[in-house]
């Protein structure tokens, strides 16, 4: 046991060294792009042809943050009369009705073509979720093109979440990457997810899970063959035509929509890393009680994407031209994502007792037993350079969304870097086990879609612009 605690340890210092170091290759890059002036880059390309579909999916967020989002929709830069804008909302009755009104007396002139849409209730074989309603949304949308007669294959859709915040060259970065990649009519577009609308009044707790979750992506963009798509994605309409759309009875349909469209082309699909970010909401709660539950909540809401394993490799053995050497690569990349998550924290928290508890007065006399404490020691203090990388990245980034923060609360997000070993703990292994406990047992242990509710000071609603 001491010997496998050793080799175990140094295995995830190992790992975390080796992703540290594609977390400052992802941030240099993103540091880059958000300097590119991407409209200079396509005044050299034929890029008119393009149309920006974007959906907005809404379960009945607060209207000031819907607002925001298409507020930043409309100050992105884009012909916006070569831009379709569709608020899907969920069919709640009277007052969702009227929130969407008001909505479309604000934006109706701004966009080419602004839609509202309202997802029926109790459609048959539908989850109620983000999936349905932008599915219901895009056949909606459909009918407009159709209509207007604009091929599909000039339309790049975006799904984005309904607190999502575009930063200003969004649109143009991700068109140059339609143009330039090898195979733009089969990829997804992935951009970074920044946690920063409301990361400035959310605690500490919250702001250290958002941005590890942030820097999970950001590695993630330097390995893009093991990249899929996450929250707020981009992609052909044609392609979306072609998978029919994203699934309705499913929780983790911004990743599923990947493995659809992997499926049906036989293998010939990837996600292309944009490398320039999009801003969303961090947990934030009125108590901090309630902010622990929802950022758990949350937590387990993603580990639930695990029930994309079974849907997977039942795909690989049906498919038989996807080529072997993906299906073995995406495997092994899969289970070892999900047991990772799941079991590492702990088995780096309980593996120091295990030999004491297993050998004791036997082993404390042998030497490995003096040894254990200081070679585990030093391979933690290693291990250190990743919480250093984090916590320098971490501030770098704020400075994208603010500027004049004070000496004495910056020291404070340094510092908050210190929580970071327990929340890999409780909010990310406990989470992680607890959703593949439930789709282990199945039945009414499921899971259904849990909405992350919105929150945000008055502040960080006025506080509208993105540097």
């Amino acid at each position: 046991a001491a010997v496998f605690n050793i080799f175990f340890d140094l295995y995830w210092r190992i790992k975390t060294i080796y992703l540290s170091f594609h977390l400052r290759s992802s941030w240099q890059r993103m540091q880059e792009h958000l300097e590119v002036n991407w409209a200079t880059r396509l005044e050299k390309m034929q890029w008119q042809h393009v149309w920006q579909l974007v959906i907005v999916p809404s379960a009945g967020e607060s209207f000031d943050v819907i607002e925001d989002s298409l507020r930043s929709l409309s100050e992105a830069q884009w012909p916006k009369e070569r831009m379709i804008v569709v608020l899907a909302l969920e069919d709640k009755g009277l007052e969702m009705h009227a929130s969407g009104e008001k909505m479309y007396s604000l934006f109706a002139r701004t966009f080419g073509e602004f839609l509202i849409t309202y997802h029926p209730a109790g459609t048959v074989g539908e989850m109620r979720g983000k999936g349905s309603n932008e599915t219901y949304a895009a056949r909606e949308a459909q009918k407009l093109l159709d209509q207007k007669q604009i091929a599909y294959k000039d339309v790049l859709v975006s799904s984005f979440d309904e607190d999502t915040r575009l930063f200003p060259h969004y649109f143009t970065c991700l068109t140059w990457h339609f143009l330039t990649t090898e195979k733009p009519y089969r990829s997804s577009f992935q951009p970074v997810p920044l946690y920063h609308n409301n990361l400035w009044d959310a605690g500490q707790l919250s702001r250290v899970v958002a941005t590890s979750g942030t820097f999970w992506q950001m590695m993630q963009q330097e390995r893009p063959e093991r990249l899929t798509t996450f929250s707020s994605h981009s992609m052909t309409f044609e392609s979306l035509v072609d998978v029919g759309f994203w699934q309705t009875n499913i929780v983790s349909e911004d990743s599923r929509i990947f493995w659809n469209h992997f499926l049906f082309y036989d293998g010939d699909w990837r996600t292309v890393p944009l490398l320039y970010p999009v801003s969303m909401d961090a947990n934030m709660a009125p108590t901090f009680t309630q902010t622990v539950k929802n950022i758990y909540k949350q937590q387990r809401r993603w580990g639930w994407g695990v029930e994309n394993v079974p849907y997977v490799l039942f795909g690989f053995i049906k498919n038989r031209k996807v080529p072997i050497g993906k299906k073995i690569r995406f495997t092994i990349s899969m289970l070892e994502g999900f047991w990772s998550w799941s079991t590492n924290a702990l088995l780096m928290f309980a593996l120091g007792w295990l030999p004491l508890y297993l050998g004791g007065r036997t082993f404390v006399r042998q030497v490995i037993a003096w040894s254990l404490p200081r070679v585990t020691r030093t391979i933690m203090t290693v291990s250190m350079f990743g919480i250093v990388t984090s916590a320098i990245i971490a501030q770098s980034l704020l400075q994208k969304t603010k500027d004049d923060y004070n000496t004495k609360k910056r020291a404070s997000l340094v510092l908050q870097w210190i929580f970071m070993p327990l929340t890999i703990i409780f909010f990310g292994a406990f989470p992680a086990l607890e959703a593949q406990t439930r789709l282990m047992i199945s039945g009414k242990w499921r899971l259904g879609f849990w909405i992350t509710p919105k929150m945000r000071s008055s502040s960080a609603i006025s506080n509208r612009k993105i540097v």
